[in-house]
């Protein structure tokens, strides 16, 4: 039997305790996004209760993890150099998928909150969620900084509310620079290091009008979108051109 007791010991981290009967019931004050021309982001609400059958315990603080992950995409990271007074790319990384946009909110500090284990068995962190096979690469590396710098990887630490043990909110703003797609969200209440239970729900971030048309004319018929970039940029010309002569009469 004790050959058994570290998969058991997994098995305890992973799934949720059932010996505290606490579940997560939350919502999202929208679970669909529609990105047109004027288009400048969004603020997304999440809230939500926590469900007991039993009193609240008091082995530890309960601590609430939030998490939203974009769609992901396969990555290429190309390292520039200066050959012969010129910067040119002398380098591509293709990395595995990594998600577009990530975010994750707390109650408190991420190091008060999560164990090591539990963080790499539920890909918490950036660190554990972002290509966690490829760490101490340059390309991952360059990565996790330029989307940090960009603001499409963060960390809110005691960004997450939370009332009398039992109710909490945050809000996540998304940038205006969205990828079509579902971004999943995560909603995780641990104590002690421990996950008790997870909810998990997405939001649908689609293109409306002609910004959908536009985009599924370049993805479905790339010729015939350039094309089009070609006459829309001639006529642009051609009506300037005209419309300076008639301010030069």
């Amino acid at each position: 039997m004790m050959r058994f007791a570290p998969l058991v010991f997994l098995i305890s981290l992973l799934a949720p305790c059932a010996a505290h009967a606490e579940q997560v019931v939350a919502a999202l004050s929208q679970n669909r996004i529609s990105i047109t021309a004027n288009f400048d982001g969004s603020e997304i609400l999440i809230y939500g209760a926590v469900k007991r059958d039993t009193p609240t315990p008091d082995d530890g603080p309960l601590d609430v993890i939030i998490t939203v992950a974009g769609p992901q995409k396969v990555e290429t990271i190309r390292r520039k150099d200066r050959r012969l007074g010129i910067w040119i790319n002398v380098e591509n990384t293709i990395m595995g998928h990594a998600p577009t946009f990530y975010e994750v909110a707390s109650t408190r500090a991420l190091s008060d909150t999560l164990t090591p284990l539990t963080d790499s068995l539920w890909k918490i962190t950036p660190d554990a969620q972002i290509l966690p096979a490829m760490r101490g690469a340059p390309a991952r590396d360059a990565l996790l900084r330029l989307r940090t710098a960009d603001e499409l990887y963060r960390v809110r630490e005691n960004d997450v509310e939370i009332t009398q043990d039992t109710l909490f909110s945050t809000s996540v703003t998304l940038p205006s620079n969205l990828v079509e797609g579902g971004y999943t969200t995560r909603i995780l209440l641990l104590r002690e290091g421990r996950v008790l239970d997870s909810y998990t729900t997405s939001i649908n971030v689609q293109k409306v009008g002609i910004e959908r048309w536009l985009y599924r004319l370049a993805q479905d018929n790339a010729f015939l979108y350039g094309l089009l970039a070609l006459l829309i940029a001639g006529l642009s010309g051609w009506l300037a051109s005209a419309g300076f002569r008639l301010l030069k009469r």
